[in-house]
C-alpha cells in the first residue's frame, strides 16, 4: 500500500465574535446618545441658570477636556493592567452624570455632570476600541466601522430624542435617558465576562527586563513619524467636521434664509451619510489597504469642501452627503493603521486617537466659534474648505520597503 503524505490541516482563520460586537457598537451608540445631550441642552441651561456665551462654552470645554486628557492615560493604563470590568464603570459614571445634569441646582453642578459623562466617556472608548479589535475574527477594519457606526448613530439620535423629550418636558426629563445608561452597563458587563474569559493579561517582561510583546512592522522612528502624520489628518478631519457640526445649521440659516427645522434636516442627512460611510471605509480599507482609503477620506474630500461655500443650496446639500460619505471612513482606517503600528500598545494608541479627536472637535468649536463672531459665518466655511488639502501628508506614511528586516 503506496504511503501517503501526512499533511497538517491548516489553522482554521479567527471567528468574530458578533455579538460582542453588537454588544459595544450598542454600547458606543449609548454613550455617545449621552454626549449628544449636553449640547441639546444648552438653550434651557443657558435660560435656567443665566449664563452667558462663555458660561456655555465652559461646559463644552469641561466636558472635552475631561474626555481627551483622561483617554491616553486610561489607555496606558490598561495597556499594563488590563480591567475587563472596567467598562461598566465608565457608563456608571455617565449614569450619575445624567442624573446630576437633570436635577442640576446650579451651575457648577452642571460642569461636574459634564465632567462625569466625559470621564465616562475616557473610560469607555480605549477598552472597547480594543475589544472590538479582539472580536473582529481578523477583519479589523470592518470591526472599528461597526464600532464607530454605533457611536455616529447615538449622535445623531441623541437631539432627534432631546427635540421628542427635553424640550417639551424640561430638563429634568433627561434623567429618563439615564435607563438607557443602565442597559448600557448591563451590556458591558457582560461584554467584560466575555473579555476576561479569553485570558486577558498584560504584557510578560523577558529576562531583560522588556516587555514580551508583538513585533511592530516598521522601525522605532518609522513608527513615531507616522503616528505625527496619522494625528496631522486627525486635526483635519475633526477641525473640519466641528465646523460642519457646530455651525452648519447657522451657515443655512445665515445663507439661505432656512428656518431652524428645516435647517437641522440638512445637518440630519449629513450625519446620516457619515453614518453610511463609517460602515464602508473600514471593510474597504481590509481589502484595499488602510492607506488607500485614508488618502481618498481626507484629500479626496477637497474638491468638494472648496466648492462647498460658493455652491447654492440644492448642490450645498449635494456637497455636504459627498463630505460626510468619503470623510467619516477616515477615522476607522486611521486607527487600525495606527494599531498596527504599535500592536502591542492598543490601548495606549486607542486612547490618544480618540483623546487627540475629541480635544480637536472642542478645540474646533471653540476657534471657529470666535472666527464666527469676528468675521461672520461664511468666513468660517471659506476658512476649514482648506483643512482637507492637508491629507496631502498621507504620502509620508512608510512604505513597505521601510518595514523592519526588509
Amino acid at each position: 500500500m503506496p504511503a501517503t503524505a501526512q499533511t497538517s490541516p491548516a489553522p482554521a482563520a479567527p471567528r468574530a465574535a458578533n455579538g460582542v460586537l453588537a454588544a459595544v457598537s450598542a454600547s458606543h451608540c449609548i454613550n455617545d446618545m449621552m454626549q449628544s445631550l449636553i449640547l441639546a441642552l444648552y438653550p434651557l441651561l443657558k435660560g435656567e441658570f443665566a449664563l452667558s456665551f462663555i458660561q456655555v462654552g465652559m461646559i463644552t470645554l469641561t466636558y472635552q477636556l475631561t474626555a481627551s486628557l483622561f483617554q491616553p492615560l486610561i489607555g496606558v493604563y490598561t495597556d499594563r493592567r488590563p480591567q475587563p470590568y472596567s467598562l461598566p464603570f465608565g457608563m456608571l459614571a455617565t449614569f450619575c452624570g445624567l442624573l446630576l445634569l437633570a436635577w442640576s441646582p446650579a451651575y457648577a453642578a452642571v460642569l461636574a455632570a459634564a465632567a462625569l459623562i466625559g470621564l465616562g466617556s475616557a473610560i469607555f472608548h480605549p477598552e472597547s476600541s480594543r475589544i472590538a479589535r479582539r472580536a473582529s475574527g481578523g477583519r479589523h477594519g470592518l470591526a472599528q466601522s461597526l464600532f464607530q457606526v454605533g457611536g455616529n448613530a447615538g449622535s445623531a439620535l441623541g437631539p432627534l430624542l432631546a427635540a421628542a423629550v427635553i424640550v417639551p418636558y424640561g430638563k429634568g426629563s433627561v434623567a429618563w435617558f439615564s435607563l438607557a445608561a443602565l442597559i448600557g452597563m448591563v451590556l458591558l458587563t457582560q461584554v467584560g465576562h466575555w473579555y476576561a474569559q479569553r485570558g486577558v493579561l498584560p504584557a510578560v517582561r523577558g529576562k531583560a527586563g522588556h516587555p514580551s510583546e508583538p513585533a511592530g512592522l516598521y522601525p522605532r522612528p518609522v513608527v513615531k513619524r507616522a503616528l505625527a502624520v496619522l494625528l496631522v489628518l486627525v486635526f483635519s478631519k475633526y477641525f473640519y467636521i466641528a465646523g460642519i457640526s457646530s455651525f452648519y445649521t447657522f451657515y443655512l440659516m445665515h445663507k439661505f434664509g432656512l428656518g431652524v427645522q428645516d435647517a437641522q434636516m440638512q445637518l440630519f442627512y449629513f450625519l446620516a451619510a457619515s453614518a453610511v460611510g463609517t460602515i464602508i471605509g473600514g471593510p474597504v480599507g481590509d481589502r484595499i489597504g488602510r492607506k488607500p482609503v485614508i488618502w481618498i477620506s481626507v484629500l479626496g474630500v477637497a474638491p468638494f469642501a472648496l466648492a462647498l461655500p460658493h455652491a447654492g443650496l440644492f448642490w450645498t446639500t449635494v456637497l455636504a452627503v459627498i463630505i460626510g460619505l468619503v470623510l467619516s471612513s477616515a477615522f476607522s482606517a486611521i486607527l487600525v493603521y495606527a494599531q498596527e503600528l504599535v500592536p502591542h500598545r492598543i490601548g495606549t494608541i486607542s486612547g490618544l486617537f480618540f483623546g487627540f479627536a475629541f480635544g480637536m472637535g472642542g478645540l474646533g468649536a471653540a476657534v471657529l466659534g470666535l472666527l464666527a463672531d469676528r468675521a461672520g459665518i461664511d468666513a468660517v466655511y471659506r476658512g476649514i474648505a482648506f483643512l482637507p488639502l492637508l491629507g496631502v501628508v498621507a504620502a509620508l506614511l512608510p512604505s513597505r520597503a521601510q518595514r523592519s528586516g526588509t
